[in-house]
């Protein structure tokens, strides 16, 4: 027990002694219920494999935490079990993966959001969006709005009656927890940037200000009563969002986070991806190849436009003292990669407006490194007949995404 530590970094700190395990879904034989008929919730299967899991945790010695999550997209159920004191994760991991009933095994990483906040600011603030200039974002409303796409925001809690976002959603789920607590600070400004409402007169516009976003809460702030408190996710509630992104047919999800490699997360965007779903995330200098999901073949990795040095095939958008939706109805300046990332959510899902199943090219103007995007020439190239200036030299570095 951690008593003098925030709810919030108790189990932040829990969690890095937690593993994932992972069990087959029983064939359709082996399912004890004859009424199964296809739908994996049966009382009957879910309780015999609780107690397989419970059983794996008492012969290697661990705690076996919660009732499990079942994932049909793999063919998996997957339990999370707490490593003993007198051992390490690494070890567990190793032993338990020797298992002839256990799929695989894997440590419960922990992501952070890329950004952080800034004062909050109260005026209109479309004209010192970086995007309205950078983006000549009105004329790219006046061809694309991002109408019938849906974008799935992983991320923390989101302000679903923010003024700038009421109306906005398909849907909003909590993979963190049963807490209906208050909005929190990065998923109310990732959403902002993705989908506030355009002509309202007040707030910004988002960058497709007409797509639907589902609001998948897999991540939490870890005070709650501190506006610049970090953001942080695991394994297992980002597996719960991008399931259920993928279950409900979403257009595009954004990633605004960063962390380690993770298997179960790599399959689950394997999956995405074959179903053309095309997923953004942001992109973390500091970690090896910009950190996972950013480096991940399959998605699409993001940097904020101004930073120095960006690897090749990296996309610059802007993410700096960028104004966008704060919970309290209130609004505030954000930097970060993960707005970045979510401006180019938003840039998908004006393509997609038209043509769900066609590939993403996105046009950057190169640089040394990287290459800044240039919206007006990705719609042009897209077929989209946007009237703005475009660099004649853009040109598409990760066409096919």
């Amino acid at each position: 027990m951690l008593p003098n530590m925030p709810a919030a970094s108790r189990e932040v700190a829990t969690n890095a002694r937690q593993i994932l395990v992972m069990l087959r879904i029983p064939p359709d034989h082996h399912r004890p219920s004859a009424s199964y008929g296809g739908d994996y919730a049966d009382a009957f299967t879910i309780a015999a494999q609780r107690r397989r899991a419970e059983d794996i945790a008492h012969r290697y010695g661990l705690a076996f935490v919660g009732n499990g999550w079942q994932m049909p997209l793999l063919g998996v159920d997957c339990y999370v079990m707490q490593v003993g004191p007198g051992d390490t994760v690494e070890t567990a991991i190793k032993r338990i993966s020797d298992d002839s009933n256990v799929l695989w095994s894997q440590a419960m990483h922990l992501y952070r959001a890329e950004a952080s906040p800034s004062p909050i600011v109260n005026d209109p603030l479309a004209d010192l969006q970086p995007v309205t200039t950078a983006w000549n974002l009105t004329a790219l409303h006046r061809v694309a709005t991002g109408r019938g796409v849906v974008v799935a925001v992983v991320d923390s809690r989101v302000q679903l009656d923010h003024p700038d976002l009421a109306g906005q959603f398909v849907s909003s789920e909590n993979f963190v927890d049963t807490d209906n607590g208050p909005a929190e600070t990065h998923g109310t400004g990732v959403a902002g940037v993705i989908a506030a409402k355009a002509g309202n007169a007040i707030g910004i516009a988002g960058v497709a200000p007409r797509a639907k976003l589902m609001a998948l809460r897999a991540c939490w702030q870890t005070d709650a009563t501190k506006q610049t408190a970090p953001t942080v996710c695991d394994s297992l509630s980002l597996a719960k969002a991008l399931q259920y992104a993928i279950e409900h047919s979403a257009d595009v999800i954004n990633l605004s986070l960063s962390g380690p490699p993770d298997r179960l997360l790599a399959n689950l965007i394997d999956i995405a991806a074959h179903r053309g779903i095309v997923i953004v995330a942001a992109y973390d200098p500091t970690l090896p190849q910009g950190g996972f999901p950013a480096s991940a073949p399959d998605v699409i990795p993001v940097d904020i436009d101004s930073a120095s040095t960006a690897p090749s095939g990296v996309y610059l958008a802007p993410g700096e003292d960028v104004p966008t939706t704060q919970p309290g109805g209130q609004w505030a300046l954000a930097h970060g990669s993960s707005y970045a990332a979510a401006h180019v959510s938003g840039l998908v899902a004006l393509l997609r407006e038209d043509r769900k199943n066609a590939p993403v090219a996105l046009l950057a103007t190169p640089r040394l490194t990287g290459g800044v995007i240039d919206a007006c020439a990705t719609l042009l190239h897209a077929g989209k007949p946007c009237d703005c200036d475009c660099p004649i030299h853009a040109h598409a570095i990760m066409a096919g995404r």
